[in-house]
C-alpha cells in the first residue's frame, strides 16, 4: 500500500461504526503530518455528499468535483467527524485536494476543538 500523505483522498472503510459515527465505505481526506505519530494510524476527515444546510455549518468544507481530486459530485468534508484510524481501513487512494483546501479543513478542525 502507498503511504498516505496529507491532502490525499482515500476510500475508507468506516465500519463497524457505533451510534451517529460516520458509516460505510466513503472518501476521506488524510490530515496528519508525517512528523507526528509512531503507530500505523492516519488522521482523516470524512467526505459526504453536499447538502444545502451545510452552508450554515462552518465545520463543513465544500469540495467541488475535479479531475485533480477524483470526486464525482459536490461534497463536504465534515471536520466534526475527524478520526484517527488504522491504515488497514484505507481501501484505495482516490486523488488529492489542494493545499489551500487542506489548510481550510485544518482550520475547521481547530474550530471544532476550540483552538
Amino acid at each position: 500500500m502507498d503511504k498516505p500523505t496529507r491532502g490525499e483522498i482515500w476510500e475508507v472503510n468506516f465500519n463497524p461504526s457505533v451510534g451517529a459515527e460516520i458509516q460505510k465505505s466513503r472518501p476521506a481526506v488524510v490530515m496528519n503530518v508525517p512528523e507526528v505519530g509512531r503507530l500505523p494510524l492516519v488522521i482523516v476527515v470524512p467526505i459526504t455528499e453536499w447538502q444545502p444546510p451545510f452552508e450554515q455549518r462552518p465545520w463543513f468544507i465544500r469540495l467541488s468535483p475535479s479531475s485533480a481530486n477524483g470526486l464525482s459530485k459536490e461534497s463536504g468534508a465534515d471536520a466534526f467527524q475527524v478520526k484517527s484510524l488504522s491504515v488497514l481501513r484505507l481501501v484505495r487512494r482516490v486523488e488529492r485536494i489542494t493545499e489551500d483546501e487542506t489548510d481550510v479543513i485544518g482550520e475547521a478542525i481547530a474550530l471544532c476543538v476550540g483552538v
